[in-house]
């Protein structure tokens, strides 16, 4: 057997690589460093750094300063990297050195390995340099900020495609249930009667705002400080780097980009990662309490509410017979508490930034492209397996409402909400309806009308309690 491994030297020494390895020194150091979870970066992010690589490359070939023969390769073999043909190549762990070196170099790298395969050469010979050649005019503190903001546009529309999917499903429910008079609750308690086509007319409306909000946060995304270099000066790179580089950007990946009024601070904060980590966190928060909603309103069947069944598509149980969980909600119920908890991770992160530099940028990127990668696959199957073969139990919820003591209030307009009280209390002690304690109450001349004292008659209370859907519409019931 031939050797398995080629030396190659970095500024601390000798490193023994993997023979057929695209990656180097510095990237073997940091496997052997960060030998930490098993996790290796997210596509979202192995495409943004290598669109910036190729980017970098031809601005600097049209300023003069990239030799053209270096330049075709590193485009040739950065675009190879954007297509997902070297994924297996990247294989740093996101808990890593600070700032994002680690990938940095990683992304270098392959890049120079490739593109001096393309000019000939043999693997580790680097007749393209890391970086001299693939990280010129760049630094990691630069080029890792602009990567996570790429990185995210490139998912935005595949992310708010399945949200205002779910949203549409939503309302598609809300229109399919929407004669179906229900008791409302509030508190867990017995309220109002709503409709369930009202419900979920609010579940849709709820979601469809969370995409606007992810939408609007994504505006401070574009802002670009690539050209910053080290520290925001821009040392090291040609006066005009900055404004090509976010032309040349806007070019190849097709998204609305513009320059930083002030590349200190797009190095220094991290507040526009965070506010768009904060509308994922928030829209998670909504599919949560949705989600636990859906969960409330199939539990049972025999011993539960049972307004809602969810489609099985599971059994429950490894030993109950028959038994059939709501498994999609479940599903949606861990994947949102885990994008809140990649949320606490962005935002600990983004303060712990000191001075120039925010170190703690490889676990935002990691945590944020986890969310959207999340939250799409959760979404997806939520609204597939569960709210598009939804069906509601009519019966049972108006078997509900048909008990639902709460129904007097529609009687305060008439008899005032004291009275109401009473009715409703003799009627859960009684276990009789609003309307049966009602009409004894009228037959015994014990309920007068609030306004002018008079006796209130029967047909008062039958107009008042006859069309429970009416109820769901507001104004007063007895106008």
């Amino acid at each position: 057997m031939g050797n398995t491994f080629r030396i190659e030297h970095d500024t601390l020494g000798d490193v023994s690589v993997p023979a057929n390895a695209l990656f180097g020194a510095q990237t073997q150091r940091a496997i052997i460093n960060f030998n930490i979870s098993g996790l290796r970066p997210r596509r979202a992010f192995i495409w943004s750094m290598a669109v910036i690589k190729r980017a970098a490359a031809e601005v600097n070939q049209e300023l003069g300063l990239l030799n053209n023969d270096i330049a075709t390769a590193i485009t040739s073999a950065a675009q190879e990297v954007i297509n997902g043909q070297w994924d297996d190549q990247f294989v740093v762990d996101p808990f890593q050195a600070g700032a994002g070196t680690s990938h940095n170099m990683n992304t270098n790298e392959v890049i120079a390995n490739r593109a001096t395969l393309l000019l000939g050469g043999s693997l580790g010979e680097y007749r393209v340099n890391p970086n001299d050649h693939v990280n010129m005019s760049q630094s990691t503190n630069d080029t890792i900020p602009t990567a996570i903001r790429l990185g995210c546009l490139w998912r935005l529309d595949e992310l708010l495609v399945e949200v205002e999917g779910l949203s549409n499903a939503l309302q598609q429910k809300a229109l399919e249930f929407d004669d179906i008079v229900k008791s409302g609750r509030t508190h867990l308690q017995d309220a109002v009667p709503v409709r369930l086509g009202q419900e979920f007319g609010a579940y849709a409306t709820a979601v469809q705002r969370d995409a606007n909000r992810i939408r609007r946060s994504t505006e401070g995304m574009r802002r670009l400080g690539i050209g910053g270099t080290a520290t925001g000066t821009g040392l090291n790179a040609h006066p005009e780097y900055h404004s090509r580089m976010i032309r040349r950007l806007s070019e190849l990946t097709g998204f609305s980009l513009y320059s930083s009024d002030n590349l200190f601070e797009s190095m220094q904060s991290m507040a526009d990662i965070a506010d768009f980590s904060a509308s994922l966190r928030t829209l998670a928060i909504t599919l949560t309490r949705i989600a636990n909603d859906f969960r409330l309103l199939s539990s049972g069947p025999a011993t539960g509410l049972d307004e809602l069944h969810l489609p099985a598509v599971q059994p429950g149980s490894s030993i109950m017979p028959g038994k059939v969980n709501p498994v999609m909600a479940e599903m949606l119920n861990m994947a949102m508490f885990h994008i809140q908890g990649c949320d606490l991770t962005i935002s600990l992160a983004s303060q712990a930034g000191q001075l120039e530099l925010n170190v703690m940028m490889p676990i935002i990127a990691h945590n944020l492209f986890e969310m959207m990668q999340v939250m799409i696959g959760a979404i997806t199957a939520f609204t597939q397996k569960c709210v598009l073969g939804l069906q509601a139990n009519r019966a049972r919820a108006e078997g509900w409402l048909a008990r639902n003591a709460i129904v007097a209030t529609a009687l305060n307009p008439i008899i005032g909400y004291t009275a109401s009280a009473i009715l409703v209390k003799e009627s859960m002690v009684r276990n009789i309806t609003i309307r049966e304690v009602a009409q004894e109450k009228v037959a015994a001349g014990e309920l007068r009308h609030i306004r002018d004292g008079r006796l209130i008659t029967i047909e008062e209370i039958d107009q008042a309690l006859k069309d429970l859907k009416r109820l769901t519409y507001g104004g007063i019931s007895n106008q």
